[in-house]
């Protein structure tokens, strides 16, 4: 079973206390697909808009130097005056899709991708999973584990609740995701980062490695372990929070 890295495992930086920011990054391979995954409503996509500027109004990917940054609420944006007669869950298939093919275009770049994900659709993680190596790129989470009241309380500020139902429903798929975690399974991921309120609050930024010469097509990307690079090996687990 691959170990659970605390805090002060990861790397130097990382052992700096969570309240102070410039203390706080995560590092990836070059070629890297980051989801960041959390329930509805747990702060992913105000986590990126503060790390990469985004405002909230943009209607397509943004490129912050050779990273392609996509958010949901791009695609959202995208198709808003369009889709305003339809009901709101009429509008998810075409908001979706969209938001995925945004992901497998800039896979095909080469360039590290950092992306938006709920985290609780199984079947998506591991077609993205397949979909990253496709391309010679590995597949990291960074999951924003906070309480379903919190949560909640960001689909309400952000005017977008879930039925009582469905939030029950990504709940009980989170939980399972988390549990998984813990135990410090990894799959369908090479990596996972498991980020409570106060650190990915602290969390000062996103880095990747310098480009390499690419993989052939269809190959298993090697990911570097600990060491210089910065990041850890493939099958880790690693964890952080505002209490170390």
């Amino acid at each position: 079973m691959p170990p659970i890295l605390e805090r002060d495992e990861v790397s130097p930086s990382a052992a700096e206390p969570a309240a102070e920011p410039a203390g706080s990054r995560l590092r990836f391979p070059a070629r890297s697909l980051v989801l960041v995954a959390g329930l509805p409503g747990a702060g992913k996509s105000t986590l990126l808009a503060r790390l990469y500027g985004m405002r909230g109004d943009e209607s397509r990917p943004v490129r912050s130097g050779r990273v392609h940054v996509i958010d949901s609420r791009q695609a959202r944006n995208r198709w808003a005056r369009r889709l305003r007669p339809l009901p709101p869950r009429a509008r998810i298939p075409l908001i979706y899709t969209t938001h995925l093919l945004w992901i497998v275009r800039a896979l095909a770049t080469g360039d590290p991708v950092v992306a938006h994900t709920r985290g609780t659709w199984t079947l998506l993680l591991h077609g993205l999973a397949r979909l990253a190596r496709r391309h010679g790129a590995s597949l990291h989470l960074v999951l924003l584990d906070v309480p379903p009241e919190v949560a909640r309380a960001g689909q309400v500020a952000r005017g977008r609740v879930l039925t009582t139902a469905a939030f029950a429903r990504h709940r009980r798929r989170w939980n399972r995701l988390m549990a998984r975690a813990r135990a410090g399974a990894t799959s369908p991921a090479d990596t996972v980062t498991v980020l409570d309120r106060a650190a990915a609050d602290a969390l000062a930024g996103i880095d990747f490695d310098p480009p390499v010469r690419p993989p052939a097509i269809g190959s298993r990307p090697g990911v570097a372990r600990r060491g210089g690079s910065g990041h850890p090996g493939p099958g880790a687990v690693r964890r952080r929070d505002g209490r170390s």
